[in-house]
């Protein structure tokens, strides 16, 4: 072969690897994005003893441990049973314990009886959540181009959905709390108890304005975003007291022209 075939042949099998092995930035990407919001919703615990993690105050509450090990039965179920071949769940009976509303994946427990369940534990939950993320490090890390291009919108789908229980497990146990004569909190908040100096009202006035409303189609968003539409909205008033000022109108065509943006 001569040093041009063979530079050629180089060239050829280089190509073909990069298609079929995904960059190590975007693994890193995806890895980091995952980590840092799992490792959020375990920060928002931090100050949780385990007596608080198990707990249900009414049957729209669930408790702390069933949020930790529900959106950790998310990754196991559609992403490690999906896409490692022979893999063996955990502890199979998880399945029927902490999915909530996924019909297609199985049967569940009842909702409102979640608080009953004493077992796992809490520390056998969290054990639980670290090994799933283990394996979702090393699924991800040896994925092929093309096995990465189906884990990834299943990927994302679930942080956000681990996004969605963290606002949910604040609620809840914000709940729990709430039925306690001893007052705990969730976060101590200490805030300047001095009363802003009074001020008239003012109105913000907006003028009409048809407007775009709903998902772009680039990034994610939940299918009830969509589809983007115009809409007709006529001109309306905003109270505000004066010592916001009229940086509150800023603040509100800010929203309507590109909605909240999330930092983290």
């Amino acid at each position: 072969m001569s040093p041009a075939s063979a530079e050629a042949a180089i060239d050829t099998e280089a190509a073909k690897r990069s298609r079929l092995e995904p960059s190590p930035a975007r693994v890193e990407r995806l890895l980091a994005r995952f980590h840092q919001v799992r490792n959020f919703t375990d920060a928002l615990c931090s100050g949780l003893e385990p007596e608080d993690y198990v707990v249900q105050s009414m049957p729209d509450v669930s408790p702390t441990k069933w949020h930790l090990a529900h959106t950790t039965w998310f990754f196991e179920t559609f992403i490690l049973k999906k896409f490692v071949p022979g893999y063996r769940a955990e502890v199979p009976q998880y399945a029927y314990l902490f999915n909530s509303y996924y019909n297609a994946a199985g049967d569940m427990h009842r909702r409102d009886l979640r608080g009953l369940v004493s077992r796992p534990t809490v520390r056998e939950a969290q054990r639980y959540r670290a090994s799933i993320d283990s394996h979702i490090d090393s699924l991800l890390s040896d994925a092929g181009e093309k096995l990465l291009n189906e884990i990834e919108s299943i990927l994302v789908l679930g942080i956000h959905h681990e996004q969605q229980h963290q606002e949910l497990l604040i609620t809840d146990i914000k709940h729990v709390f709430a039925q306690n004569p001893l007052y705990p909190v969730f976060r101590e908040l200490k805030i300047d108890i001095a009363l802003p100096k009074t001020a008239p009202i003012q109105f913000l006035d907006f003028e009409e304005a048809n407007v775009e409303i709903g998902h772009d189609g680039r990034g994610f968003a939940y299918d009830n975003e969509g589809p983007r539409h115009r809409a007709l909205v006529s001109a309306f008033s905003l109270a505000s007291p004066a010592s916001i000022s009229r940086s509150s109108k800023t603040t509100v065509m800010r929203v309507r022209n590109s909605g909240y943006r999330s930092g983290g």
